[in-house]
């Protein structure tokens, strides 16, 4: 009994149409989403899930890259509440940074990877937020190259492994976008392009907890996209920026672990 409860929760999920993913030449798989939702995390582990199933695997989180021990520690803990408490003192936990990163949807989704990590899966998380402060007079571009070397270091790391990575939209353009002339290239257009793939999660309505400016909270999610739409839709953008489509359907707010400044 308890052998089939495990098979029943190591069974993947992925958004329709991600087999084809998986059977491309790309090492890295960049998915852009809107902070905060509970779709796009679910959605990473399912997408984790079915790419272990077939090799070594490292996901890239949009995380501080000093978390990179704690993450570590999380992801071969025992139980549950070992896992949380590998993540105390870090920003994951800390509400001053609730910016949609660490919602309870992350939470659930590395958990989930975390099962598959005790079920013998060859996964190891990769943080790739550069901790140091930019320096004064330098623009956001400097700091879209600094990423890209995070992420590059991830790979460097593990080259047997494919790099799954879900980052901020932004950060996963392979092109700039000229109402942003301070971000410059991204960072996703300074890795390989014929080693990377990048897909937009679509934008179809609903909500999502992120932040503007110094206003965070629960926001409405503009329509940019087909509401009816589901799965991956592997079409290049005009523009260059994407590959394609992830669309999860319209997006529900997922809040924070813990809120407030205590």
């Amino acid at each position: 009994m308890i052998e089939l409860a495990l098979a029943v929760s190591l069974a993947c999920s992925p958004p329709a149409g991600f087999g084809e993913i998986i059977r491309r030449p790309e090492r890295v798989i960049v998915i852009g989403e809107l902070h905060g939702t509970e779709q796009a995390p679910a959605a990473l582990a399912e997408m984790a899930c079915a790419l272990a199933e077939v090799g070594p695997l490292t996901i890239g989180v949009e995380l501080a890259d000093t978390m990179k021990t704690a993450l570590a520690a999380f992801l071969n803990a025992p139980d549950d509440q070992t896992a949380l408490q590998a993540l105390e003192g870090t920003h994951f936990l800390d509400p001053r940074w609730n910016d949609g990163r660490s919602s309870q949807a992350m939470l659930q989704a590395m958990n989930r990877i975390r099962a598959l990590k005790a079920a013998g899966r060859d996964i190891e998380f990769h943080p790739f937020q550069p901790s140091s402060p930019r320096p004064s007079g330098m623009t956001q571009a400097w700091s879209e190259l600094n990423m890209a070397r995070e992420i590059s270091r991830g790979v460097w790391e593990r080259p047997q492994a494919r790099m799954l990575i879900l980052t901020g939209n932004i950060h996963a353009r392979k092109t700039g976008q000229p109402r942003w002339p301070e971000v410059g290239l991204p960072a996703t257009g300074h890795l390989p392009a014929a080693d990377t793939l990048s897909l937009r999660i679509a934008q179809q309505g609903g909500s999502a907890w992120n932040c503007s400016g110094d206003d965070c909270g629960v926001d409405r999610s503009i329509v940019q996209d087909d509401p009816d739409l589901r799965g991956v839709i592997l079409v290049s953008t005009d523009d260059g920026a994407h590959d394609g489509l992830l669309a999860l359907g319209p997006s529900t707010a997922s809040f924070p672990i813990r809120q407030g400044a205590d």
